[in-house]
Formats: structure tokens, sequence, C-alpha cells
């Protein structure tokens, strides 16, 4: 978020009005036009304030519950964190319906309705009494967290943005980072300021979701430039005074694909694969870290320590990588982002000091970052702004599946050898096939029928 403060001062080349959609309220379009610097960052720090209270239903979260909550209710801690990987396997259904709604009534209805229902169930968890409505209050939640709150923030900024795609989308990732580290902290004050009432902290959690984010989603979202009379970046086509030719802008540049037409392309398909397979890595390091640095010897809470510094590897690394974004090839920065992953996978095999636990953790959050920015504007990059969030939903599924065999995976290696050694081997050689598959990819062009 603190990020946002310092790109929100970065100027378009030159601010252009198109004729506003009827759409759209004349406040709506009166606040773009006051507002004195390009809105595209404004709606970037609305959409930073989503990806920050997500994390009311992150995992890092749900684990300062774990223990009061089987220590008052008498339940098993697998039945409890059990809500998170139930949900996940729904979200691979829920994100082609979330893509339909984005594409079909636009970010600003998505994410405002997404952020109430978060807000609604994670308070409501105050009045969980059995495992059932546990599920369904926590599990609507953790919906909310992996697919319309996932897709709609960095759908919305790729409508904004397009030359400055990456920078913008990086500053969600700080966003996320910083929500991943702070509210397991705030989850922790609220139960402390309650005499450890986890059911007031889960109330707390909630109405923080509220005030953080309903506002803006509400009052300052806008789907995209051209509903208030703006252009991507805030740029126009300029004349070129040596040729007579306009020079287009990299919005204008840019092809838009339907959904039925990506559908078609070996491109889309082979992006959606890619993103399970780095989202296989990220899962399965994330989940079982903890437990793996213990079995080598380090303590409990130098482990947990260790996911906080890897939080704050994962803000630097949304910078690092979203800026890069926006000097080299989308997908040399994609396969760079494979390759970082897979290679500090490895890392943690030497760890046997905390010293080495935080480096591994640091580093590979770094690579984690790239994760929160690359796969998305790699996305717009391939398809344009067009049907963007319909596109999306479509691939969303395979980052869900990712996920779940990447948690799953790593603990049946683990039971069946004792040991996660074969772990970070494995995530190496889905590293390869990804960047693999990343060289042989190529940014589909509309022929003349598609045209």
């Amino acid at each position: 978020m603190l990020a946002s403060i310092v790109l929100i001062k970065i100027k378009p080349r030159t601010l252009h009005m198109t004729q506003p959609q009827s759409n759209v309220t004349d406040r709506r379009v009166a606040l773009t036009r006051y507002t004195p610097f390009f809105y595209g960052w404004a709606v970037v720090f609305a959409a930073g304030s989503t990806m920050f209270v997500r994390n009311a239903a992150a995992t890092l979260t749900i684990a300062v519950f774990v223990f009061p909550m089987s220590e008052d209710l008498g339940w098993s801690r697998t039945l409890i964190v059990g809500a998170a990987a139930a949900a996940g396997v729904v979200s691979m259904f829920i994100s082609p319906i979330a893509g339909w709604v984005l594409q079909r009534y636009g970010a600003r209805v998505l994410m405002a309705s997404s952020v109430f229902i978060l807000g609604a169930v994670i308070l409501s968890l105050r009045w969980t009494t059995n495992p059932i409505s546990f599920y369904l209050l926590f599990g609507a939640g953790r919906l909310m967290f992996q697919a319309p709150l996932q897709i709609g923030g960095s759908t919305a900024v790729a409508q904004w943005f397009v030359r400055l795609r990456g920078r913008s989308s990086s500053i969600l990732g700080v966003s996320h980072s910083l929500g991943m580290g702070l509210f397991p902290l705030f989850a922790q004050l609220f139960m402390n300021a309650n005499d450890g009432d986890w059911r007031m902290a889960w109330f707390w959690m909630g109405i923080s979701v509220w005030i953080l984010a309903l506002p803006l989603t509400i009052l300052v979202f806008v789907n995209k430039p051209e509903d208030v009379g703006l252009t991507p970046d805030g740029d126009i086509s300029m004349p070129d005074k040596e040729g007579g030719k306009v020079i287009k802008t990299a919005a204008e540049k840019e092809e838009n694909w339907t959904l039925k037409e990506a559908i078609r392309t070996p491109a889309m398909w082979t992006l959606a694969f890619v993103g399970g397979l780095v989202y296989f890595i990220h899962t399965g390091v994330n989940i079982h870290q903890a437990a793996f640095l213990q079995d080598h010897g380090i303590s409990a809470s130098i482990a947990a320590s260790a996911l906080t510094v890897m939080a704050g590897g994962t803000a630097l690394g949304s910078i690092l990588w979203g800026n890069l974004l926006d000097k080299l090839p989308v997908k040399l920065v994609y396969s760079l982002t494979a390759a970082w992953l897979g290679s500090m996978a490895l890392l943690f095999l030497l760890v046997t000091t905390p010293v080495m636990a935080f480096t591994a953790a640091l580093l590979f959050g770094i690579g984690l970052g790239g994760l929160l920015v690359v796969p998305p504007v790699a996305v717009a990059h391939y398809f344009g702004r067009g049907s963007l969030g319909a596109i999306r939903g479509a691939t969303e599924p395979f980052v869900s599946g990712g996920q779940a065999i990447g948690a799953v995976g790593a603990g049946l290696i683990y039971d069946y050898s004792g040991s996660y050694e074969a772990t970070f081997p494995t995530f190496t050689a889905a590293a390869a096939i990804a960047i693999l598959l990343l060289v042989f990819t190529r940014r589909p062009k509309k022929g003349p029928k598609t045209t």
C-alpha cells in the first residue's frame, strides 16, 4: 500500500478525455477529472485494499485460531484447517462464474459484493457452534479469497494500464503481502483485547474488512477508463513529426480476444497449465515449510518467524517482477520467475541454521511475489483487455488445482517416504516443465477469420 504513494506520482505521457459511457454517473466522471493524478492509480489503490483484506481468510490467519478453537470446541486441528482445503477444491468451479460476473457487470460489482460477503461471513464466525456452520462460513470467505478477489483486482488494474501494467500490478502484490503479514497479527491483537475470546476476534476481523475496503470499492472503483472519458495509462496517439504517421499507444496496439477466440489458441491453455505448475510449487512449499524446518532442527518459533520473513520477500518480489514486466518481454519474466521458484525450492534442502532458514524463506518469498504479478499480466498481454475477466475465469481453475495438488502431493510424499527430501526436487522439475512450455508459447495473432 505504501508503494502506491510513490507510484501514484508517476505522470502519464498525456491525459486524454473521450466521451464517457452513459452508465457511469456524472459524479464519478467529475471525481476522475478533479483527481490531481491519473485516476487509474486511485483504482489501483482501491484494488489494493481488496487484496489486503482478503487475507482475513488466508491460511496464515486461520493458523492463529487453530489452537483456541480446538481447545474451546473440542475439534481436531485437521478438521479446522480442512475448511480451507475444501474451499480450494470448490473454487475450481466458482472461478469461471466469477469471471462471467466480472465480464458481464464489471469489477466494481464483483469486488464490492465479494468484500461485503467476506466481511459478513468472517464476522459471523463469532456464532459458529458446529463444523458444518464453520465450513459454510469460513469456506465462503475462502472462496472470496481464491476466486473473485483474486481475479477481480488484477483484472481491474489491467483494464486501466497497458504500458505500466507491470508496475501498477506490483502494488497489488505489495498490498497482499502486507495483509498476509498483518492480518494474523490483527487476529491475535483482537483476541488479546477481548481476554482471549476467539469469537470476538472473528467478529472484529469481519468489521475490519468492511471498514478497510468496502467504501473504496463502492466509491472509487471504475471498471475501465473509457467509462469516464479516459484512456489506459492516460496516453493518446501522437503524430510522428518526421513520417507523418500516428504513433499508436500501447493500448491501441494490443489485440483484444474474446473467450471463444482465446480457447481455440494453444497459448491460453499453455498459460493456464503453467499457472497450475507454478502455484503447485507455491502451495507445496508454503503449507509444509514450517514442518520441514522443524524436521531439520529449527525451532517452532523460528519456523513461524520464517513465514513472516517470506511475506516480506513477497512484497519485495512484487515490486521487482512488476518493474521488470514493463522493461522486458513478458514471456522472459515469467520464465525467470519459474526458474527462481524452482531454484529457491532446492535451497531449503541446505537449511541447517536459523540464518539459513530466514535466507531461504526470503529468497523464496521474492519468487512468490512474482506469482502475484506475472501470471495475471501475462494473460492480459496475450489476450488484451476486451474479455479479460472471462478468460481469467477460465484459466484460474488450473491455479486452484495446482494449489490443491501441491498441498496434498507434498503430504503424500512425506507420508510415503517419511521425509520431505523428495518434494523440493519435484517442485524444481515442475518449474523446468513450466519454463519449457513458456519457451514454445507464442503470442497468438488474429488471422482474417478471427478478425
